[in-house]
């Protein structure tokens, strides 16, 4: 659920096909730079209503879930 919901904000974000997007996706080939994961950041924060620290190490969609899931425990 939580990759799911992720998916359709990074696709909606960059008008793209959420087929598009897997855990293996990385932010930097789907054209998200420091200033776009702020924004998508904020979005996710708001939709799992939690607060995220944006690391240099979230570099895939992988990355980011994991880190949403920890926060949701």
């Amino acid at each position: 659920m939580i990759f799911e919901k992720t998916a359709k904000i990074l696709a909606d974000y960059r008008d793209m096909d959420i087929a598009e997007i897997t855990m293996e996706t990385k932010f930097e080939d789907i054209g998200l730079d420091s200033l776009d994961m702020v924004d998508v950041v904020m979005m996710l924060e708001e939709e799992f209503d939690i607060e995220i620290e944006i690391q240099e190490r979230i570099k895939t969609v992988n990355d980011l879930v994991s880190l949403i899931e920890s926060l949701k425990k």
